[in-house]
């Protein structure tokens, strides 16, 4: 009789549920994984070595091209990293609009995983409810960046402009009845900040929801449960951050463990795994779905009790405003350069982490003293996740690679750059 021998196949790199180009050569013994190997690289763009060839302030938009899902946190991290070495901070209420946005942006990322992870072990519906919410947090960021996702709306020194006054509203056309237009507009009477409010007090129901769909369902259980075990130990000497290390069991969160912005004014709290499993880690993104919304009522609240300016009154960094650039020269000039030439950081290296949907989301910027970066190095959540894959995988059923894949929420902007 002929020996047995492990086969080799390929998963991907256009595989709907590789989440983007992963290509996996996976070693199997019949139905059982026996050895897992990523191959990325397929999505690289240079993104860090562009960077060292332009104004720090024109590699903003580069930084939202990283994980596109969670766009503003990337921006963020980079952001505070300019900040940091500039020695500028930026004014009240542009800290507590950023923190808004970065937890609409956790919404949307954990809708979008939720989503895509649930189509991927074969539950439909929940993709569906998971994009009706995501259209109204998209539509925030065309209010106040112009566009739905690649938003460069943090600059250093606060952010591009405040929270408009008014909400764009839906028209009656050969697609959508008046009356049809009429229910979609009650929503949007009031200005941004009224929209983003009442979005917090309706969508905790909408995660009900999803649980109602997933939580207690027997296939989804049988699917996630013990799939995917990574004990607290080994999620640390691995690298993990976000809910991946949170589903393993630690408490650790950069909001709450090193706060940046106005995140210790906040009240929310941590949610944590036991098991370490694909469910687990789950139920922890579910909940922080939960706390998000906390989170952006908080903010709702204090926004609409303090006005004031949402950018620095440093001429250096912030460009002179639209009004004045149309009617006078030397703003004209000022803003040329500003958005050409940029501005000179001083020298020195720097580290700036914020807590990304994904998990910690780190910049590391070196500057030479001239307006572009010298080098710049993203640290990325999923990088150090996907790494893990062939411990996670090794010993499952073909059918829960697909799980795994969806429970380290992999986005490969981030992983490949």
């Amino acid at each position: 009789m002929a020996e047995i021998r492990n086969f080799t196949m390929n998963f991907g790199p256009q595989h709907p549920a590789a989440h983007g180009v992963l290509r996996l050569v996976l070693e199997m013994d019949g139905e059982v994984i026996q050895k897992a190997d990523p191959h990325v690289g397929l999505l690289h763009r240079g993104t860090e070595k562009l960077a060292e060839s332009k104004p720090f302030n024109q590699s903003i938009g580069y930084m939202d091209r990283l994980d596109y899902v969670s766009m503003m946190c990337n921006e963020h991290a980079y952001v505070m990293a300019i900040e940091k070495l500039l020695g500028i901070e930026p004014p009240l209420r542009a800290q507590y609009i950023r923190v808004m946005f970065d937890e609409i942006t956790r919404i949307l990322n954990h809708l979008m995983w939720l989503g895509a992870h649930a189509l991927d072990i074969g539950a439909m519906t929940v993709f569906l409810y998971a994009f009706r919410e995501r259209e109204d947090l998209m539509d925030c960021y065309e209010a106040v960046s112009g566009t739905r996702m690649h938003a460069t709306y943090y600059r250093p020194g606060g952010v591009y402009r405040d929270l408009p006054e008014v909400m764009p509203k839906y028209q009656q056309s050969q697609w959508r009845s008046k009356k049809s237009a009429d229910r979609l507009n009650e929503r949007r009477t009031g200005g941004l900040i009224d929209f983003i409010g009442d979005f917090a007090r309706r969508f905790p129901a909408c995660v009900d929801e999803y649980e109602t769909l997933l939580t207690d369902n027997r296939i989804w259980k049988q699917r996630t449960v013990n799939i995917g075990v990574v004990s607290p130990e080994r999620a640390m000497q691995l690298g993990f951050s976000g809910p991946m290390l949170r589903g393993s069991g630690i408490e650790w969160d950069l909001r709450k463990k090193q706060p940046y912005e106005v995140y210790e004014r906040m009240d929310f709290d941590i949610p944590v795994g036991v098991n370490g499993d694909c469910y687990d880690r789950y139920l922890v993104r579910i909940e922080e779905l939960r706390q998000s919304t906390r989170i952006v009522a908080q903010c709702v609240e204090w926004l609409k009790a303090n006005p004031g300016s949402v950018m620095i009154d440093d001429r250096k960094v912030r460009p002179p405003r639209r009004e004045e650039m149309k009617g006078d020269m030397e703003s004209l000039i000022h803003h040329f350069k500003l958005m050409t030439e940029g501005y000179c950081v001083p020298e020195g290296e720097v580290y700036a982490a914020v807590e990304a949907p994904k998990g910690e989301l780190g910049v590391y910027l070196v500057s030479d003293g001239a307006n572009k970066p010298y080098r710049l190095k993203v640290r990325a959540p999923g990088f150090a996740h996907l790494a893990s894959l062939n411990e996670m995988v090794r010993g499952h059923m073909l059918a829960d690679v697909v799980a795994v894949i969806g429970t380290q929420d992999i986005v490969f902007g981030e992983i490949d750059r």
